[in-house]
């Protein structure tokens, strides 16, 4: 499976994988973004498994409510549109607009 810029999907997960899992200073991700990310994996993966304590682990790394409902619709949204291109058959296009 392809993401829209060509990355295969596996590869996707690998560099998730990588990011959740690397000490904080490690690499250039702020505890803040770590957290996002670890929210925005979780509720793409495994969205019922979503709970309180990882609404808390955002609000502990200095989100307010506004800014998890924004995190979580546009992890919706994303989800949203891939499934929509994958239910119609979408095919991705090796460039984009007003490329090659």
């Amino acid at each position: 499976m392809l993401t829209a810029d060509g990355v295969a999907a596996e590869a996707q997960d690998r560099l998730v994988t990588a990011l959740l899992e690397a000490p904080v200073g490690w690499i250039d991700v702020t505890p803040r973004e770590q957290a996002l990310l670890r929210y925005a994996d979780k509720l793409t993966r495994t969205p019922a498994a979503v709970n309180a304590a990882d609404i808390d682990a955002l609000r502990e790394a200095g989100l307010d409510d506004l800014a998890i409902h924004d995190a979580g619709a546009v992890v919706a949204y994303f989800a949203f549109v891939n499934r929509i291109a994958s239910g119609l058959g979408v095919e991705i296009e090796a460039d984009g607009p007003g490329e090659g």
